[in-house]
Parts: C-alpha cells; sequence; structure tokens
C-alpha cells in the first residue's frame, strides 16, 4: 500500500515512480527471502530486504540518463516520505521524527555504500558479512551466513545490468524472483496473494539499537 505524498503531486513522473516502487516492494516481500535466504520477517527485517532492492535498483540507473535518474532518486525520495508518514500515523511526536528520519537515512546510505563495495569488486564474503551485520545486527558472530541472499542480490545485478532503458523510463523494471534462473528472468506481474503476510516494509520499531552499515 502507497500513501506517501508524492502521488498527491502534480509531477509527471509520479505513475511511473508509483509502477516501480510497487514492483521494488513487491520483489521485497517474496516468500521464498524470509522462508529460505535468512531474511527475518519483522519490521526491520523487511525494512532492510526493500532498502536491499532499492539500492540495487539505484545501481542500474547509475548508467541511465537523466530521466532515468531522476526517477530513481524520486523512488528514492518517495520511500522515505512513506517511512515519514507511518512514523507520525504510530504517534511519534514531530519532534522525534526528525531524529529518526535520520537515523534510517543514514542506515540506508551507509548500505549503499557498504553493498555497492562489495558488488563492485565481485566480493561475495564481503556482501554476506555486509548483510549478516545489517540482517541480523543482535547476534552478527551466530548470524546466518547469508550466502543465499548473497548470490541472489548478485544475480539480480547481473540480471538488471543488461534490461533496455525503456523499462526504467516507463517505471517496468520487473526483478528477477530468487531461483536458479535469477540472473535471466523476472517476476511477472506480482499479485498480493505473491507476497508474505506481514509485508508491510515501513519500519514501526526504534532503529536505536541497529548496527553500523
Amino acid at each position: 500500500m502507497m500513501f506517501f505524498g508524492l502521488f498527491g503531486k502534480k509531477n509527471g513522473n509520479a505513475a511511473i515512480v508509483a509502477r516501480q516502487y510497487d514492483l521494488l516492494t513487491a520483489a521485497a516481500r517474496q516468500p521464498m527471502l524470509y522462508e529460505s535466504m535468512d531474511v527475518p520477517d519483522t519490521v526491520m527485517g523487511r525494512f532492510e530486504m526493500v532498502s536491499a532492492m532499492l539500492i540495487l535498483y539505484f545501481r542500474r540507473t547509475r548508467a541511465s540518463a537523466r530521466p532515468g535518474q531522476e526517477i530513481a532518486q524520486e523512488i528514492v525520495d518517495a520511500f522515505f516520505e512513506d517511512v515519514d508518514h507511518s512514523i507520525r500515523e504510530l504517534g511519534v511526536g514531530d519532534v522525534s521524527v526528525p531524529k529518526r528520519m535520520k537515523k534510517l537515512a543514514s542506515m540506508f546510505y551507509g548500505r549503499l555504500e557498504s553493498y555497492s563495495a562489495a558488488l563492485d569488486q565481485g566480493d561475495g564474503p564481503a556482501l554476506e558479512a555486509a548483510l549478516r551485520r545489517n540482517f541480523h545486527p543482535k547476534a552478527p558472530a551466530e548470524a546466518p551466513a547469508m550466502t543465499a541472499l548473497a548470490d541472489y542480490m548478485i544475480a539480480v545485478e547481473r540480471r538488471l545490468s543488461a534490461t533496455d532503458e525503456a523499462m526504467v523510463e516507463t517505471g517496468t523494471l520487473a526483478i528477477p524472483a530468487p531461483g536458479p534462473d535469477a540472473g535471466h528472468g523476472a517476476v511477472p506481474g506480482m499479485s498480493a496473494s505473491t507476497v508474505s503476510p506481514a509485508a508491510d516494509p515501513i519500519p514501526h520499531t526504534d532503529t536505536t539499537q541497529r548496527s553500523a552499515p
């Protein structure tokens, strides 16, 4: 569900951003991620998974022309508007919201940096270690290896790098489903029945204890 302010504005990219945002969040909600890839089915686990999908999309659009890059930035902005709205709906006071939003933004961009460093080097173990710290911050030493998720992210990036630019500019860039063909296929129009039942990606819990990226 989308309820952030961007889509109520007179913005020429609004429909494109909404369509692409739906595809990215639906991809982050695929049950296999939570059932087989050690992603915690928690509020913060879903936040981390949406962040990972946004980062992969953001990296793909680095090679895009200006329209694609603008759409990508609007999608990230829309995500944080969504988070801000959810925090306020929970009754968090106006004074506390900016501090929480600053923390979440720092988390997101820290992950963008650490995941990108590993992906740029093709360093699977480094990506696994970063995912382990962020998805399982309370006990990273005892956390799952996160090999399956790291392999999936590498396959997704490979697939996205081969996609046509028109998909970026029309908001139809689909994310490959997990599995052996992740580097070759894409999610064919997900419906609500295909996502995790506890699918809200917005972080409703305190983030002060979260790990460094």
